[in-house]
């Protein structure tokens, strides 16, 4: 079943996105079911159902996962240390969570031509997390993009930009078994990795960091052997490509904050919250 053809997962998101800003907007106050159903127009009982399939917990459960701190109970209890995770074998050749990833990384000479002589496919699809802009070629994915806060001009003007000299192509099939992978839906995940090589260095890090866990751009920058470049890394960090299955989601800053996100911080939140729920389920 192709991610495009269930939208019901994009319909989902969308409710907790609404939840979200319901609870963003009254200062972090935990709300009642009754009054969040309400504010949606659904009955406490349809809306805690269809809430509860999407994460596994219920909305005052997952409302506990949107705190800030609940971010700084991660670090204290799901802080990974990135050398360990590695050496456990959680990394980008073993098994992640529920899904199994392979990835290749690009040549140093590959990437200096901008992608010249690539042809990069890609297509819209529906995610647990609104609607996400897939690019790949034929050796995987090499871009996610959500599209709930910028749109789809700018995600797709972004991930272009970064490969200005490939050749792009509208073409959701070629794609679709490896997005459905990606969320869930299918075997296994090819990723190919097209960055500069600290970029990289930095994005395989985040590979071996755990669902439901967290890291910090200090660990990271220690992890990959450069531990004085922690802004360096904040800007790699920032600058990857494939959302979601590189898990810079999970990279916050030492005091627990969030920090940023390039799809933006309601985007983080739910992926945080969403793999906390379903470790806790």
């Amino acid at each position: 079943m192709n991610a495009i053809d269930t939208p019901e997962t994009g319909y989902h998101y969308q409710i907790m996105r609404r939840a979200i800003d319901l609870i963003d907007s009254d200062g972090g106050r935990e709300m009642s079911l009754e009054d969040l159903a309400a504010k949606m127009q659904m009955s406490p009982a349809h809306f805690q159902r269809l809430f509860s399939q999407w994460v596994g917990v219920s909305p005052k459960r997952y409302q506990q996962y949107l705190t800030l701190g609940h971010a700084r109970t991660l670090l204290r209890e799901r802080h990974t240390m990135i050398e360990t995770a590695a050496e456990t074998g959680l990394s980008g050749g073993g098994r992640l969570h529920d899904l199994f990833l392979r990835w290749e990384a690009m040549s140093p000479g590959e990437y200096a031509r901008q992608g010249a002589g690539l042809t990069i496919r890609h297509g819209w699809f529906d995610s647990p997390f609104g609607e996400v802009l897939a690019m790949g070629t034929d050796k995987g994915l090499c871009g996610l993009a959500f599209t709930g806060e910028c749109g789809r001009d700018a995600a797709m003007a972004d991930l272009t930009s970064r490969w200005p000299r490939a050749a792009h192509a509208h073409d959701p099939a070629a794609i679709s078994g490896w997005v459905d992978a990606a969320f869930g839906a299918g075997d296994e995940a090819r990723l190919f990795l097209i960055g500069a090589p600290f970029q990289i260095k930095v994005w395989e890090a985040l590979l071996s960091v755990p669902s439901g866990h967290v890291t910090t751009y200090s660990e990271i920058a220690s992890g990959i052997g450069n531990p004085r470049a922690v802004r360096a890394v904040g800007t790699a960090v920032g600058r990857n490509p494939i959302s979601w299955l590189i898990p810079c989601h999970r990279a916050l800053r030492k005091s627990g904050g969030l920090g940023g996100y390039h799809w933006g911080l309601p985007v983080k939140r739910a992926m945080l919250a969403y793999e906390a729920a379903r470790l806790d389920a």
